[in-house]
């Protein structure tokens, strides 16, 4: 049923086609947001919780405030909590920040896991910011499929059928062609052309790569 609209062939070459297609369109046109000066784990975990249900606007001033304030995952494990809901005041989900400082207590007394099926055990963590972590920040072949991403392959793709069973489709068909030591910037190229060009209303589909 998946591959209803075109032969299969079609559909694998269109996929392994990705990377070549996003990866040099993805670093020509790359926004500069705070979390993507480097690939420290706990800063992109901190983003990817903030950015859960909240416009990318409105995390940048927050993202910047709580990292001045709280620059390693040992201040945000040891925070008291009425200065981390201060902290996140404005984001909302306040169950988010308290997800989140469990989740760094975690790491603190057990390591910072490097692979998403371990990432996924933390606290507030699901499949898709653990696939975000692990790729962006350790290089693992994890992919991180959101609405964005489903709504991207699934217009390039042709599918119609419903987000759940197109995220695990996705998952499973992404993972193959990510291009080994450009794991991040491929999960960051799909996280970016749903965000930019390939909107839910309007798209821009004459400026798509």
């Amino acid at each position: 049923i998946l591959w209803y609209y075109m032969p299969m062939q079609k559909r694998e070459t269109l996929i392994k086609e990705l990377p070549q297609l996003l990866l040099p369109w993805y670093r020509q046109n790359k926004r500069d947001l705070p979390w993507r000066k480097n690939k420290n784990p706990y800063r992109i975990l901190v983003s990817e919780v903030m950015l859960q249900q909240t416009r990318v606007e409105a995390v940048i001033h927050k993202y910047n405030n709580f990292m001045e304030k709280l620059p390693t995952i040992e201040d945000l494990a040891n925070c008291p909590e009425q200065e981390l809901l201060k902290l996140w005041e404005g984001l909302g989900y306040y169950s988010r920040a308290k997800n989140l400082q469990k989740a760094a207590q975690e790491i603190v007394q057990n390591g910072f896991a490097r692979e998403a099926k371990e990432l996924i055990k933390l606290k507030g963590v699901g499949s898709y910011t653990a696939g975000a972590i692990a790729s962006i920040a350790f290089e693992e072949k994890a992919p991180a499929v959101d609405g964005n991403v489903i709504r991207v392959l699934s217009r390039y793709l042709h599918d119609a059928l419903p987000q759940d069973l197109l995220r695990e489709q996705y998952f499973i068909e992404l993972q193959p062609i990510y291009p080994t030591g450009n794991c991040g910037d491929f999960t960051q190229s799909l996280m970016e052309l749903g965000a930019t060009i390939c909107t839910p209303k309007s798209p821009s589909c004459l400026a798509c790569p």
